[in-house]
């Protein structure tokens, strides 16, 4: 969703908390991606597999969307209060997905003060 709305030249601003913030992790010294470390999807699959099935469906994989976001300008924010809840530090997230840090009421004063449209999923 948020590839689209910035294909269309919407500003978009993805904020990241809890385990969600495993889509940073830098990739494992055996090249497996950190965000193989999130949950198993709403149909129970692990993320690898999902990502692999979606992939050969013809549908932009995880690491394609984000790498999207980020050449569409899409700004990321990391919590500040899930970083500490996770024990996550930046010195683990790649270096090619920029976040900044932010919490929640920033966050959402922000969004108001834009008269922006805020969508949970």
């Amino acid at each position: 969703m948020a590839s689209a709305a910035a294909a269309i030249d919407r500003p978009v601003t993805l904020f990241f908390s809890g385990r969600a913030l495993h889509l940073f992790l830098a990739h494992a010294k055996d090249g497996t991606p950190g965000w193989a470390t999130l949950n198993s999807t709403e149909i129970g699959k692990p993320p690898i597999e999902r990502n692999e099935e979606l992939k050969n469906c013809g549908i932009g994989t995880i690491e394609e969307l984000a790498l999207a976001c980020v050449d569409l300008n899409v700004s990321f924010y990391r919590c500040d209060m899930g970083m500490k809840a996770t024990k996550l530090d930046t010195s683990m997230f790649r270096k090619d997905i920029p976040t900044q840090s932010e919490g929640l009421v920033s966050f959402l004063s922000e969004a108001e003060k834009e008269n922006s449209q805020v969508v949970f999923i």
